[in-house]
């Protein structure tokens, strides 16, 4: 499953200051133009960037969307005792949690992404992920696995809508929703903005990108896909993607991961198997929400190109799979908004 980059305190505050000396503000009076503000939220880097003839407006637009976001990351953060996540995780096996209708409402989704594939999406891959730790490079026993597994279940997850509580059927499981919640919470956002008056931008957070509108020069936005294996040691990108209203996100086995025994072990894990998942190298599909295009991504690079590409055509969504042996496969629609570099 796809995770978020997590990073300390110190390393945040650092992070902080540089952004906001970096934030870009380019609006002239009259004139429309681009604000752009980047802020680490979620435990990653969020960029808003909206287009408006008013910078006071564009400030007060953006800064109420950093709440939002804020707020929602909150609810779902696996790691904060606080969340509403974790208190679903604490009392698996014991009694419904009461929840908020942004938290019940990805809860859904996530269990609607894990039905439409066949379980290759599992938001109940806690168990799993926790035993994992890529930033020592440190990887779990076959037992350690073994033992958990049992654990992960999408089909144990209780929804009652009408009192609003979500319970985990047996004691020790729990949800982990880092391969949805960056697109939901980018959805959150470009509504928030469109209730501000903004009819134009783009929201990207971490691997996850939402647009909505058109830029100044009334062109799409442009969206650069990174090459999973870099050769040049710069961000080499691989193909260019034209987007408007829509979102994009990508999952590659080149965000967290660590060598050892000649393989590459990855973060995006097989909820059957609790292994990194090994046919892709990245996976980026093209939705009308980011909710949807951040799940299947997932779902996407663990079934691999031959399933991942089935199950693409029954989402009627589009996107381009790097397979294991770099071969990269595409939807026939993606091919009239995609560029890919002479390199490849």
């Amino acid at each position: 499953m796809k995770r978020i980059m997590f990073m300390n305190r110190s390393q945040t505050r650092r992070l902080f200051i540089l952004l906001l000396l970096t934030a870009v503000v380019s609006c002239f009076p009259g004139k429309e133009s681009v604000f752009k503000k980047t802020l680490p939220l979620m435990d990653t880097i969020v960029s808003v960037t909206v287009v408006t003839d008013s910078r006071e407006a564009a400030e007060k637009a953006v800064e109420k969307t950093f709440a939002e976001i804020g707020r929602f990351g909150d609810l779902i953060n696996f790691y904060s005792d606080t969340s509403e996540l974790s208190q679903i995780n604490r009392n698996a096996g014991i009694r419904a949690v009461r929840v908020s209708p942004e938290t019940l409402d990805i809860i859904e989704k996530a269990v609607y992404t894990a039905e439409r594939s066949g379980g290759a999406f599992d938001p109940t891959i806690g168990p799993i992920v926790a035993l994992w730790d890529f930033l020592h490079k440190k990887k779990p026993t076959e037992m350690e696995i073994r033992r958990a597994l049992p654990l992960v279940n999408y089909k144990d997850i209780l929804i009652d809508r009408a009192e609003a509580t979500v319970y985990l059927k047996r004691k020790g499981m729990m949800l982990d929703l880092g391969g949805i919640a960056k697109g939901y919470a980018a959805d959150l956002a470009v509504d928030l903005l469109k209730k501000e008056g903004i009819l134009s931008g783009l929201v990207s957070i971490a691997g996850d990108i939402r647009t909505f509108g058109m830029k100044p020069d009334k062109s799409p936005w442009t969206i650069g896909l990174k090459n999973p294996r870099q050769e040049s040691g710069k961000d080499e990108i691989i193909a260019k993607i034209r987007l408007k209203d829509q979102a994009i996100s990508t999952a590659g086995d080149y965000e967290r991961f660590f060598l050892g025994d000649g393989k590459r072990y990855h973060h995006l894990l097989d909820p059957k198997t609790g292994y990194p998942a090994e046919l892709s190298r990245s996976v980026s599909v093209i939705a009308r929400k980011g909710v949807i295009s951040d799940g299947f991504d997932n779902a996407v690079f663990i079934l691999g190109p031959e399933k991942g590409m089935k199950l693409v055509r029954e989402m009627g969504v589009d996107a381009m799979i790097i397979d294991s042996n770099g071969t990269i496969h595409m939807t026939d629609a993606i091919k009239e908004y995609i560029t890919l570099e002479n390199s490849h």
